[in-house]
């Protein structure tokens, strides 16, 4: 029931679902047992035997004997002693947790059924297999016929939403091969993971969810024999064991830098996998339907990150962590692809190699021999060695991370496999000046190419190289390279360890080394260096590596494996190019050095802070004085002009020196490892100017500091409209910028004349209600892509998106199939935040799944664009909905004075902040009740009461209102035929399907004060009002009817998820009476985890 799932799979086996279930609750069941005893297990049964019978007769529609149950259920509560409803809370939310787990995988295991389905026919439609050309052919059919008939009984249908789904309509409805090829390849889609405080697990937790999520999958394998069914229930019985020892809460607040570990975390534990898999579906996809191969070097998709870089209300988020988070990130890439790299060392051992190939591991070994001369003719001059102990790791690097390992088959979705380590050398041969010759397999190889066009050297004199016929040049790549250095201070202060040198010997003393080998040992070594520097600059050292003494951008790394892979290519070696190879050259083109480059945000007022500051000092007025036209006036002419504007020894404020210090940062890092700088609450042409005047003055300072220009170009600046009032000004602003002739001509000499225009949901939602609010993104989106095309200017949009409906949330497919004409075209950038990045990308499977389906929808809405609103009084009736909407919205929201101290007493919102779930505050200031609240905890408190008020309050009373004036017809006219508007109505819909009202009643009589409870009354009133509009035109008899897998998904957690709301009313009103108790604090933050659990998203 999460907002998400339903992109994955339109339903699932539920007689294997609950299989799964049932065994997960037996082992529960089983571990309480022994933890806590029978007395307590039997009142867990009899709670539970309550909430369920209280659900069937509500579901039967005998609301008497419900409410009955109902009270006994909260009488049986409320009488509870704090050590058993703890335990009791923590039982329910693991419950709530393990059958989540099984939810995901049966959805992922449909998905993976179709797939292997689909490979079966292909196969079953040959007359022999000889396509596998191994002996394992039979072996591998009867693997595929196993696995389809695991809890199966037929074979199912074809997987809908993937690449060849989508690519063979798009064909079948006139897209030409040609067509389809060309928007495929120049397909730019961004996903930007975010720190949003929604993860309300611990990592600690989640990992451990992962694991049960794998050992279910096991489960899934029809080839286990008893002793391996029975290894893995014991497997799992050690898992929940010590997830039931394990403390749910956090006892601290994250920083922003555990935060950002966390995102990396997501790119090792599945995107690494997942990444290769997906652009192989995409491949093939092009290749079935199109005849042509997705380029090597082209991914659809690439990430983002905000996480280390958003310092929008969060004062945690410093210069300094900004540049930890880029040097961590560069640090982790360099030690997957160290890895992977140590892999396919031991894989390449063949001696065929192309000419061009063989030149450029020639010269790699006259380069090392030339370098160890001159180490050995260093080393006599010295008189005595001093040994430098190396410098321990820094901190912020994970445990074990730097031991190189072989990651596995990134297709197999199985846990890291091992792979024996490189050959090592038999002796330990000393070989004089003389008697280096570079002989072994490159000398070997000449008989064996000449009929794959390949080329075999002749044993290499390395020695002498002025008796060869030819010297090979030195490639671009070698020139000056480290590895052929003498070795710098740095260097000899992290030198190999002994260990490693057994590991991988050099070079030279590998005379029968494989050319391959040869220059994937040059790239370990600049990755190790690369990685040396990363640990130097983490801890705040001087590192005097040369730059081409290690890896700073994506082309360098790529340039020797597509040499690598073009010669396999050339010499009859497709087969393995097209392996381990080309997932690697993929990984490097998807996540370049960085992993996910850093989006850098701030407020709007900030800047102009920091530029009142600036102009006040040097005495030329007050920049915040300004109308806007002298300011445009005074930045334009700044920006035009070559000189600096800040003196160096210029004195502010600490809060201005951070946001100076902050782009100082921007232009030492460099748009290699930053990507946009994102302006929050933007408003005005300045508001982008000011932000391009602070990258310049700081750039001028770091170039003439560092004698060099800065690395990469100036960062994208990207404006983000997020109220009402600002959406409906977005598309004047953008024009008024782009009718700025310097502005203009920078985003086309330096940006490819690309606009990126960044829109927000939450805080328009929670400005005017989530229906206004969705309409004034549409049409948002509509007059900003008309301003772009008559400057003739590319526009790609950046949504801001929630988890929650509430906050933009919703099946990302819909979404996109759903936005205006035009607005998709091959681009766009979103944020994927809090709990939705682990339900979207925590498993490689689905990840593959969701990045298909990213891939899938803009591609359709590129080429088949949604449709228009067919008629012009469609607008009208919706600005009709959007006015009575938002202003019985307001209303209620920011108009009423009973409602704010209501929100405090119905809601556990004051509480929120005890979770510690993210590095940020839960408001903007202190003060300014609903105006000042974030959107995240706006959202989490009302689906916490079951309420879900801040996705629908208004829409009723919008529909009402047309409907009263005669436009029924109309409203079903629109829903049948304009996409965004059915698709609002189906969010809100699914919204009220989870919404629970005897729930919410139950915190209003028990939390609420008497003279606001009446309140509460007309809130529920509101919510059946949209419940009857919102049936009536969808056509539904009752919520989510055409969507049984959602009302069964609700409706099997109702018996977990009811016990623990009451458990949590009682609580908080325990709690109220007595606020410095710490136990009740826990035992209310246990009942927020579970509720959050058994709703499957928080805000």
């Amino acid at each position: 029931m999460t907002d998400t799932t339903d992109d994955i799979a339109e339903e699932i086996s539920f007689q294997a679902f609950d299989d799964d279930c049932h065994l997960l609750g037996n082992l529960l069941n089983d571990c309480l047992l022994r933890e806590v005893g029978s007395d307590f297990t039997e009142k867990v049964e009899r709670v539970r035997l309550l909430a369920q019978s209280e659900c069937n007769m509500r579901q039967a529609g005998v609301t008497d004997a419900a409410d009955y149950l109902s009270k006994q259920l909260e009488r049986e509560v409320s009488t509870m002693e704090l050590e058993e409803a703890v335990p009791l809370a923590r039982t329910f939310s693991h419950y709530l947790n393990l059958m989540g787990i099984a939810e995901t995988h049966h959805r992922y295991f449909l998905i993976r059924s179709n797939v292997i389905t689909a490979i079966y026919r292909s196969l079953s439609r040959q007359r022999t297999i000889l396509v596998l050309r191994i002996p394992t052919s039979i072996l591998f059919l009867q693997l595929l016929l196993g696995l389809c008939s695991v809890r199966r009984t037929k074979l199912p249908g074809h997987m809908s939403k993937s690449c060849d789904d989508v690519f063979g309509k798009l064909i079948a409805s006139g897209i030409s091969p040609d067509d389809l090829y060309r928007a495929v390849c120049e397909q730019e889609v961004g996903i930007v993971l975010t720190a949003h405080p929604t993860q309300i697990n611990r990592r600690t937790i989640q990992y451990k969810f992962l694991r049960v999520a794998h050992l279910l999958e096991r489960n899934d394998r029809a080839d286990l024999t008893h002793e391996d069914k029975d290894s893995l229930i014991e497997d799992l019985i050690r898992e929940i064991t010590s997830l039931w020892q394990t403390d749910e809460l956090r006892r601290r607040k994250p920083t922003p830098v555990d935060e950002a570990r966390g995102g990396l975390h997501i790119v090792e534990q599945s995107l690494w996998k997942a990444v290769p898999h997906y652009l192989r579906r995409v491949n093939n996809a092009l290749k079935k339907h199109t005849g042509r191969s997705l380029p090597l070097t082209s991914t659809p998709i690439k990430f983002g990150t905000w996480m280390g870089g958003d310092r929008d209300g969060n004062p945690n988020v410093t210069a300094k962590v900004t540049k930890d988070v880029s040097y961590l990130a560069r640090w982790i890439a360099a030690d997957l692809y160290l890895r992977e790299v140590d892999g396919l060392r031991f894989e390449l051992s063949m001696g065929t190699c192309s000419e061009k190939l063989a030149r450029y591991a020639y010269d790699i070994l006259q380069h090392e021999q030339q370098s160890h001369e001159d180490h050995d003719i260093n080393m006599l001059q010295k008189k005595k060695h001093v040994e430098t102990p190396g410098h321990p790791l820094p901190y912020h690097i994970p445990v074990g991370a730097d031991v190189p390992g072989f990651t596995g088959n990134a297709n197999d979705g199985e846990a890291d496999l091992e792979m024996p380590p490189l050959e090592l050398p038999a002796t330990d041969v000393q070989y004089k000046e003389e008697e280096i010759i570079g002989y072994g397999v490159i000398g070997k190889a000449v008989s064996t190419l000449t009929k794959a066009d390949g080329i075999g050297l002749q044993p290499l004199n390395i020695n002498s190289p002025r008796n060869s016929p030819a010297i090979p040049s030195t490639p671009k790549a070698l020139t000056n390279s480290g590895s052929f250095k003498k070795k710098s201070s740095s260097e000899a202060n992290l030198n190999k360890s002994s260990v490693d040198k057994l590991l991988h010997p050099s070079l030279h003393g590998r005379p029968d080394i494989a050319p391959y080998r040869i220059v994937l040992g040059h790239v370990r070594e600049k990755l190790v260096n690369t990685r040396r520097r990363m640990e130097f600059l983490l801890e705040g050292l001087a590192c005097d590596y040369e730059e081409d003494e290690y890896y700073e951008n994506t082309e360098d790394l790529l340039e020797p494996l597509v040499l690598c892979h073009e010669s396999m290519e050339k010499t009859g070696s497709e087969v393995l190019a097209d392996g381990r190879l080309a997932d690697l050259i993929r990984r490097i083109v998807t996540f370049g050095m960085t992993l996910m480059k850093l989006d850098l945000r701030q407020e709007s007022d900030k800047h102009t802070e920091a530029l009142t500051a600036i102009t006040e000092y040097l005495g030329i007025g007050s920049y915040s004085e300004w109308d806007e036209e002298r300011r445009l006036k005074f930045l334009t002419s700044e920006l035009s002009g070559k000189r600096p504007l800040v003196p160096p020894a210029i004195e502010v404020t600490p809060e201005v020196r951070e946001i100076l210090d902050t782009f100082r940062v921007a232009a030492e890092l460099g748009s290699q490892s930053l990507e946009a700088y994102i302006i929050s609450m933007a408003s005005e042409a300045s508001d982008v100017l000011a932000v391009e005047l602070l990258q310049k003055e700081a750039r001028l300072g770091v170039a003439d500091e560092l004698g060099r220009p800065c690395p990469g170009t100036t960062l994208r600046v990207v404006p983000l409209f997020e109220t009402v009032k600002d959406l409906r000004d977005a598309g004047s602003v953008i024009r008024k910028l782009l009718s700025i002739d310097w502005y203009k001509e920078h985003l086309i000499k330096n940006h490819n004349g690309h606009q990126e225009v960044m829109l927000g949901y939450s805080d328009s939602g929670k400005d005017a209600g989530r229906f206004t609010a969705a309409w004034e993104l549409y049409k948002a989106q509509e007059e900003v892509v008309k301003v772009c095309q008559e400057f003739n200017i590319k526009v790609s949009l950046f949504h801001g998106r929630g988890g929650s409906v509430g906050r933009g949330g919703g099946p990302m497919y819909l979404a996109i199939q759903s936005q205006p004409p035009g607005s998709v075209m091959g681009s766009l950038r979103v944020t994927e935040q809090g709990e939705m990045v682990q339900a979207k990308f925590g498993l490689a499977q689905t990840s593959v799944r969701q990045l298909e389906i990213y891939t899938t929808a803009v591609l359709l809405a590129t080429l088949h664009p949604p449709d228009p609103p067919r008629s012009p009084n469609w607008r009208n009736v919706m600005e009709h909905i959007s006015e009575v909407s938002r202003h019985y919205y307001r209303s209620v929201v920011y108009e009423n004075e009973q409602f704010l101290q209501y929100f405090h007493e119905a809601t556990p919102e004051a509480e929120l902040g005890n979770l510690n779930i993210g590095s940020r505050p839960t408001r903007r200031k202190k003060t300014g009740g609903v105006k000042q609240l974030r959107a995240i905890p706006w959202i989490f408190a009302w689906t916490q009461t079951r309420l879900t008020l801040p996705a629908w309050l208004g829409v009723g009373a919008g529909l009402e209102a047309v409907i009263a004036k005669g436009d029924r017809d109309e409203l079903k006219a629109m829903y049948r035929e304009w996409p965004f508007f059915q698709s609002t109505i189906d969010l809100i819909e699914m919204v009220l399907a989870k919404a629970d009202i005897p729930i919410a009643k139950h915190y209003d009589e028990v939390l609420v004060s008497a003279e606001r409870k009446q309140l509460g009354a007309e809130l529920r009133d509101a919510y059946f009002t949209t419940e009857k509009t919102v049936l009536e035109l969808s056509g539904h008899h009752k919520l989510a009817e055409n969507n049984k897998t959602l009302r069964r998904l609700i409706e099997s957690r109702l018996p977990y998820l009811n016990p623990i709301n009451m458990l949590q009313v009682e609580i908080l009103r325990r709690l109220r009476q007595d606020e410095n108790n710490p136990k009740l604090r826990d035992a209310l933050l246990i009942t927020i985890n579970g509720i959050a659990a058994g709703m499957r998203n928080t805000g």
